[in-house]
């Protein structure tokens, strides 16, 4: 609302009190004249409809609120449970018309209501370039669906039967599974793709290695590119690699001197007849090639090549001279290499399994980030608790006088005492899921008596904690308080902490939650009984949710 506009009602206002309406009539007509201002502006600022005023129960009553504004206005609609009785099932975006000059802004909601009545929806407040603008109320009415119990055939009730557990999640095995699957495949691949590789490049006899390689030598264009350093690096590392696997497994890490000195002691002692002339080209070769590495001497393209026909010849001459392998050397050479053989698949089984272990532990920080790690553990590990809260849950009656209560579990009847007249008790049913040592115990007890007296509740509560003692409820800590169920139905309440005594001298330290009700009707008693394991996660919702549920069937007498 502008400010122009309320001055310019007070100028007409001042007009007419100074043009001589200075009589009481005159005030009132102004103060009526200015209310009427006021209304028709905020009504013409701010209104709500509803599409309908009658619905049955659980249909949409759509709920609307129409604002014209300004380009420049700032309006903020009403948000949460601010329906009264009405629940909102849906707050739908923001709907923008433009009429003339102005903007219509239309708000819907989706409302509702479970049970049958007269319902006000309360104004709702509107603001408005942080000014309220209230709606006008509305009364709607919710009426029952009607059944018809005349027409329809009634049947007995059917006994309990046994529900199938449900099918499996393969969706949930799948999210698993694949990424899994697709990570032993890749693991399969790059150790196949190794194996090949290993295979392809299959280490050929000495002397074929040796040839082979000079062969590589000369296809290479080191000596083209003046690269002598490069080029004696290969030459006497392809002679040296010869001598360590045929001659002196030590060839390899010795210096030019000191394999030419072990090359003259192995002739010296007979265990190879090499020629002086040999053992002396190698000498002069060695030399050559540590001036060149070493010393950055240039060698001429043709002595380079003359040293590696030498290579090849001493190392022709070499394979002379070296005596066949004998058969216990074959045979332990053939023992070596198996043992070489074991030692790789075993190394390979604990890569892979390494793998294995790795990806599961990466996919498993993956998902616990995306989900929470607490979920992670509870799939791992499992959580009976969490399956029963995310289970389908039962709502059911149990006993006489009946105890109507929604659980995870159907309860099954396990005590039951028929009518005695020489007995105080005429009639118990006890019903129950799990037990004491489960993460979740429930036990519905109804007692029908044969006297009318009213019963104790204080009295029958000590009794039945002391039961609780007989069956193993050590250290039992006790809470009490009074209890009103949705009906309006009083009862007490226990509530506390006990240690489960599991043998004759075993009591364990972990501790067990509780909460006991009970209810007195006349000529009968009804007790619930919750023990849990709590987790601080799921085990306090479960409960709240079987006592919140409690309904108790209403006893007028016998």
């Amino acid at each position: 609302m502008k400010l122009e506009k309320i001055d310019f009602r007070h100028n007409v206002i001042d007009k007419f009190v100074l043009s001589g309406f200075h009589t009481q009539r005159g005030a009132i007509l102004v103060l009526f004249s200015f209310f009427f201002f006021f209304q028709n502006t905020f009504a013409q600022k701010v209104n709500a409809i509803v599409d309908s005023t009658e619905i049955k129960i659980g249909e949409e009553i759509l709920y609307i609120i129409n604002v014209e504004a300004d380009s420049t206005d700032v309006v903020v609609f009403p948000e949460g449970q601010s329906f009264g009785a009405l629940e909102v099932i849906e707050s739908y975006t923001v709907d923008t018309t433009f009429e003339a000059t102005k903007y219509r802004l239309i708000k819907q909601y989706g409302l509702t209501q479970f049970d049958s009545g007269h319902y006000t929806i309360p104004p709702q407040h509107v603001n408005i370039n942080n000014q309220l603008f209230a709606t006008d109320s509305i009364n709607v009415e919710v009426h029952n669906v009607v059944v018809d119990t005349l027409q329809q055939e009634m049947f007995a009730i059917k006994p309990p039967v046994e529900v199938k557990n449900p099918p499996f999640d393969w969706i949930k095995l799948l999210t698993w599974l694949i990424p899994l699957l697709l990570f032993a495949g890749l693991i399969y691949y790059f150790i196949r793709r190794r194996k090949r590789k290993k295979e392809a490049e299959k280490q050929l006899p000495p002397y074929e290695e040796a040839i082979v390689a000079l062969k590589k030598l000369d296809n290479s264009q080191l000596l083209k590119e003046n690269k002598s350093k490069e080029y004696y690096s290969s030459l006497t590392e392809i002679v040296k690699r010869y001598l360590d696997r045929e001659v002196d497994e030590t060839a390899l890490e010795s210096t030019s001197d000191e394999l030419i000195n072990r090359l003259m002691m192995h002739k010296q002692a007979g265990s190879f007849d090499f020629d002086h002339e040999t053992i002396h080209k190698l000498d002069q070769i060695f030399k050559r090639a540590d001036l060149v590495k070493f010393a950055r001497m240039n060698q001429q393209a043709s002595q380079a090549e003359f040293d590696r026909k030498t290579v090849e010849e001493i190392i022709n001459e070499t394979k002379e001279v070296i005596p066949e392998p004998t058969e216990e050397e074959l045979l332990e050479d053939r023992e070596y290499l198996e043992k070489l053989e074991r030692k790789r698949q075993r190394r390979k089984w604990a890569y892979s399994i390494a793998g294995v272990f790795l990806a599961l532990v990466v996919i498993g920080a993956v998902y616990g980030s995306v989900t929470g790690f607490d979920n992670l553990k509870d799939k791992i590990l499992g959580n009976e608790l969490r399956s029963l809260a995310e289970s389908q849950w039962i709502k059911s009656e149990y006993g006489h006088p009946s105890v109507v209560l929604e659980t995870p579990k159907v309860l099954m009847r396990v005590g039951e005492t028929d009518d005695s007249e020489n007995s105080v008790i005429s009639g118990k049913d006890v019903f129950s899921f799990g037990d004491m040592k489960s993460p979740l115990y429930v036990m519905v007890s109804t007692f029908q008596f044969n006297q009318e007296e009213g019963l104790d509740l204080d009295s029958a509560l000590d009794a039945l904690l002391n039961e609780m003692e007989d069956e193993g409820a050590k250290n039992l800590l006790v809470k009490r308080d009074d209890f009103e169920t949705g009906q309006g139905i009083t009862g007490v309440r226990a509530f506390g902490e006990f240690n489960l005594q599991v043998a004759e001298n075993r009591v364990l330290k972990k501790t067990s939650s509780y909460e006991l009700l009970l209810f007195a009707q006349q000529g009968g008693l009804q007790e619930v009984l919750i023990v849990y394991q709590d987790d601080d996660t799921y085990a306090k919702d479960i409960v709240d949710r079987i006592v919140q549920s409690i309904e108790l069937e209403l006893t007028t007498g016998r």
